[in-house]
């Protein structure tokens, strides 16, 4: 599956709440797992599914997040589900820095430092 984001997702790890009205427009609420975020959207994991255009709150500590539901596919271990933040709603590190981060373009970056100074022909 190729890969369309516009922008690069930073991977990470922490709780977030997410919120959202049920088809009865009752109100819901579960803890999930942020799997990746970046400046436009995000990927939770939850142990249920969510409707395609849902809108939702993704609440931390330090904030929220308004956003609607893109994409929600189940893989082994749970909901994976893919959303799109509301307009003029923008994550940066300054307003939210999950627990767990790691920029994968960083580590490849370093990756490729590191196998420069391995190779003698350099």
């Amino acid at each position: 599956m190729q890969d369309r984001r516009s922008e690069p997702r930073i991977l990470c790890s922490d709780l977030v709440a997410v919120e959202w009205k049920d088809g009865h427009g009752k109100h819901r609420k579960f803890m999930a797992n942020l799997e990746d975020i970046s400046p436009h959207g995000a990927c939770v994991q939850l142990d249920r599914p969510l409707p395609l255009q849902s809108r939702l709150r993704l609440t931390h500590a330090k904030g929220i997040l308004e956003a609607t539901v893109r994409w929600c596919i189940f893989r082994e271990i749970g909901y994976f589900v893919g959303v799109e933040f509301t307009p003029g709603m923008k994550w940066t590190r300054k307003n939210f820095r999950p627990r767990h981060m790691l920029d994968p373009r960083k580590l490849a970056q370093l990756a490729a430092a590191a196998a420069l100074k391995q190779d003698p022909n350099t």
